[in-house]
């Protein structure tokens, strides 16, 4: 029986926690409407890589793989450390669980700064949501950039070809701002939850016996993980 006690006060049986469960289905009904947002942006997408096919294929090649990938890493170790930050909090270990979290914080500001770089480039070449002057030209062995009225006319476009390729390449990089840019709000959103989190566990709100909120705050946290590791193959690896 003592061991049994000495087992429930190191890992207690969260369930009996008031209004535990009601928080859990709560926050999965909300996970669930953040997914019907952004599938309905995948289904757009989609059709629209349907019917332009080549032009999305050319435009994603003015998208950076590696800044992409360098932010894929640094979102799964991000959901590392989260996944950690719940465990320790369960473990009624609070030093480790602010570590935890505060390195979430970490992983998530190098997100956003790898993406200020990346939204500064495309800037910089003239390259916005629903108005791309400039791509990189996919037969230079440099990327080099080219204006895409020049490209169209060095391949001999013209008539419905060459207005199908500006819309084609524009619809590519508003898919790519709008869908980038409301997942970097998420991002924002998550950073914001996670570091509310980290302040009240070092006010000692949490410990083994609640952290409810930890629990569903690191769950929010993995959705945006979750919807990242879409977003890098669809826009970055695409061809």
């Amino acid at each position: 029986m003592a061991d049994a006690h000495a087992i429930r006060d190191t890992h207690p049986v969260h369930e009996e926690l008031g209004g535990y469960e009601g928080a859990k289905m709560g926050m999965w009904l909300f996970l669930a409407t953040e997914l019907l947002l952004f599938g309905v942006l995948f289904a757009g997408f989609a059709i629209f890589h349907g019917k332009f096919v080549e032009e999305f294929k050319l435009a994603h090649f003015s998208l950076d793989p590696l800044m992409g990938g360098v932010n894929t890493v640094i979102l799964i170790l991000s959901s590392l450390t989260a996944v950690l930050a719940l465990d320790s909090v369960q473990r009624g270990k609070k030093k480790l669980t602010n570590i935890f979290l505060a390195t979430t914080l970490v992983f998530a500001s190098g997100f956003l700064v790898v993406k200020y770089f990346e939204y500064s480039g495309k800037f910089e070449h003239n390259i916005g949501p629903g108005n791309a002057e400039q791509i990189v030209d996919p037969t230079s062995p440099d990327k080099a950039y080219i204006k895409v009225s020049d490209y169209i006319e060095r391949e001999g476009l013209v008539g419905k070809a060459a207005d199908d390729m500006v819309k084609g390449i524009n619809l590519f990089f508003t898919y790519y701002f709008v869908m980038t840019a409301i997942h970097g709000l998420h991002v924002l959103i998550g950073m914001t939850v996670i570091a509310i989190l980290l302040y009240k566990n070092i006010k000692g709100r949490y410990s083994h016996w609640y952290y409810t909120p930890i629990e569903n705050g690191t769950l929010y946290w993995h959705l945006v993980d979750l919807i990242w590791i879409y977003l890098f193959p669809l826009f970055y690896l695409v061809r």
